[in-house]
């Protein structure tokens, strides 16, 4: 499966954004499909999770509370809602494909100035 990360841009601090991850085959079969982050000089950090039964979690990263991720079936998309944005979240976020797959997806850079 290829994964299509999506939605980064230019953002204002206090701003949201809502990222998408786009799978070229059904996310029901992808178990977990996981949002992770990755900012100049730091290791990639894992921000949220989404299990093939529609599950989601988050781990005690440095954005928990501030970021949610949901997903549409139909569009075989899972997304990253990220509020309150500051200009330390700004990286390159990444989507990751669990079992059967075990890929990577481009990333999509935020940048958060202004």
């Amino acid at each position: 499966v290829q994964l299509q990360a999506s939605g980064g841009g230019l953002v204002q601090p206090g701003g949201s954004l809502r990222l998408a991850c786009t799978a070229s085959g059904s996310i029901d079969s992808i178990n977990p499909i996981t949002w992770h982050r990755q900012a100049p000089g730091k290791q990639r950090e894992l921000l949220a999770r989404m299990t093939s039964y529609g599950i989601a979690s988050y781990p005690d990263s440095t954005m928990k509370g501030r970021v949610t991720i949901s997903r549409d079936v139909n569009k075989n998309t899972v997304y990253l809602q990220i509020d309150t944005l500051k200009p330390e979240d700004t990286a390159v976020y990444y989507c990751y494909a669990g079992s059967p797959y075990y890929s990577w997806g481009q990333g999509t850079l935020v940048t958060v100035s202004s």
